[in-house]
């Protein structure tokens, strides 16, 4: 492996034209298109997590007057909130654990 990102390197500075020629490359994506969230889909996500709108608000790092807004229909969440709440609503136990190992108790 580290002779190979030796040539890699070496072929860098020589040519870089011919790095695809040389080496074995690829292309990838990814499908991050968010879902449209609905009150009741944001409502579903939440309930996902077992989480009252102050968590679910604190979690997502946004405020509870700005969750409530989506819940009532106020207005829609922004992008990287329905990335959030897809990923959320793929995997519920995941981010049930996660909320619970980010617990602590007040003092």
């Amino acid at each position: 492996m580290v002779g190979g990102l030796q040539a890699f390197a070496e072929a860098l500075k020589e040519d870089r034209e011919s790095i695809p020629k040389k080496f074995n490359s690829r292309n990838m994506s990814l499908n991050l298109e968010a879902q449209a969230y609905s009150p009741q889909r944001v409502r579903e996500a939440r309930a996902a997590l077992g989480a009252s709108q102050a968590v679910f608000a604190l979690f997502l790092g946004v405020s509870v007057k700005t969750v409530q807004a989506w819940e009532q229909g106020e207005n829609p969440p922004q992008h990287i909130a329905c990335r959030m709440m897809d990923e959320i609503l793929h995997d519920p136990a995941y981010w049930q654990q996660r909320l619970q190992e980010l617990a602590v108790e007040k003092v």
